[in-house]
């Protein structure tokens, strides 16, 4: 492994990120190594899912996985949705949903535009309009399991991430 150094200010450097000398290797094998952990998060995805459209789960999915920039994920759930008739057009369009509206239901962009609040949930937490612009469109219920579906995405997102997984290694 190699290290760099970058900037912080004008007087100090201190280190960046590490950057693998063999990005092929995955740091560790989260399911083998934490399996009750890996089995929850399972329970919770299926759990989430539950009475969500599947071409919804896709597109949040792959949304959540642009912006976490998770290519691990975003390569599966492009496949997925693939599998599952989508369209390349709406898949390309996933990326940049606010500027190509027109490809997406009200409903879906509502759902979008949860995923990049709680995705992006930093220090603004999840604006009032965002969330009752989702709420016009999802009964209670629907929207518990959306919510459930987007935290599930990005704990997803983040495993991938924290443990180096390649993109199209999946072995589902």
């Amino acid at each position: 492994m190699t290290t760099t150094e970058i900037k912080t200010n004008d007087r100090t450097t201190a280190p960046a990120t590490t950057v693998r000398s063999n990005p092929a290797s995955a740091r560790l094998d989260f399911a083998k190594t934490a399996p009750k952990v890996f089995r929850a998060v399972i329970g919770l995805d299926a759990a989430a899912r539950e009475g969500l459209d599947p071409t919804l789960v896709e597109l949040v999915q792959i949304r959540a996985s642009h912006l976490n920039r998770c290519a691990y994920c975003l390569h599966m759930h492009t496949t997925d949705a693939r599998k599952a008739g989508e369209s390349e057009d709406r898949l390309h369009m996933v990326a940049v949903w606010q500027e190509a509206d027109h490809f997406f239901t009200d409903r879906e962009r509502s759902a979008l535009a949860l995923t990049d609040a709680v995705t992006r949930i930093g220090d603004a937490g999840v604006p009032d309009e965002v969330y009752d612009r989702a709420a016009a469109h999802f009964t209670e219920e629907e929207l518990a399991h959306l919510l459930a579906l987007i935290f599930t995405i990005n704990t997803w997102n983040r495993i991938a991430l924290s443990t180096a997984k390649r993109a199209g290694t999946d072995e589902r």
